[in-house]
């Protein structure tokens, strides 16, 4: 199987430093195993999705000397595989409806207790509220969740293999875990079709990625997707959960940080090179 990488970004802003060490990372796995680098557009949130954002990855990726196969893959045109997905997983009885917003769920929280996780991957931890709503009682004012509990005793649990420095090594599933600290975790999002944890591991299959390039902030959502690779019968990739580039402060950079934007280092006069420097990679010879 050919060795196969993705850089997967949002097009809802500039491309920071965070981004291109990320999809320099992923390339440069990707040529020294002789395989494929791919650029896929998660934009399955249209309300925040700009197509001049979607065209300035493009340029910014372009003039950092990485290429990639055509067609782009966008997430937006694959809203039909997503559902049939869901229903997949509605059919082995793992998801339900929800209609409770973010002020709902804190206030059903209650008072933390000591030595419990409050939050997961999605945020606050979801408190079941809704789990015995039945799929029949579905609204366009809800969102799907799935039934963690139910789901871990589903599937057949398997470990992933974590390249990474921070994360090195073998790495099984915990079931306490992903109810406890993943929760009833959200598969589809009120207006978008999807979401990050179903679309991600649904492309990732189809575009036959072999090694996921990610950064170290998503470790935690990797047991979420190895389960639900699990259950929808999809291949595990290795995964490579990198470093984050931070500002002076230590602080990861977000896309508000615009002050890090490849753009404006672009038109300060930088080099490719010089960007590759600014994140600690190899320089290019030549």
């Amino acid at each position: 199987m050919t060795f196969t990488t993705r850089f997967a970004p949002s097009p809802t802003g500039p491309l920071h430093l965070g981004h291109a060490y990320s999809a320099l990372l992923a390339h440069d796995m990707a040529q020294a195993e002789s395989g494929t680098f791919l650029l896929r557009i998660e934009d399955i949130d249209q309300s925040r999705a700009r197509a001049a954002w979607e065209e300035q990855i493009y340029q910014d990726l372009a003039w950092l000397g990485l290429a990639w196969p055509q067609p782009v893959m966008r997430q937006s045109d694959r809203l039909p595989r997503y559902r049939t997905a869901l229903e997949r997983l509605t059919a082995m009885g793992l998801t339900y409806p929800c209609r409770c917003n973010r002020a709902d769920i804190e206030t059903a929280a209650g008072a933390p207790q000591e030595g419990v996780p409050q939050f997961g991957p999605d945020g606050r931890i979801y408190p079941g509220t809704c789990r015995n709503r039945q799929t029949s009682e579905t609204s366009d004012r809800d969102v799907i969740r799935l039934n963690m509990e139910k789901a871990v005793k589903t599937a057949e649990l398997r470990g992933f293999t974590e390249t990474g420095a921070e994360f090195q090594g073998l790495h099984a599933l915990d079931p306490d875990q992903l109810i406890t600290a993943a929760g009833d975790i959200i598969l589809v999002r009120r207006t978008m079709g999807s979401s990050y944890h179903l679309s991600v591991v649904i492309d990732d299959a189809d575009q036959g990625i072999t090694h996921a390039v990610r950064g170290a902030d998503l470790f935690e959502a990797t047991q979420i997707h190895v389960l639900l690779q699990s259950l929808l019968g999809l291949p595990t990739p290795v995964y490579h959960h990198h470093r984050l580039i931070r500002d002076a402060a230590g602080k990861r950079l977000a896309k508000r940080d615009d002050a890090r934007a490849i753009a404006k280092y672009r038109a300060q006069g930088a080099t490719p090179q010089d960007i590759r420097g600014m994140v600690d990679l190899p320089l290019l010879s030549g």
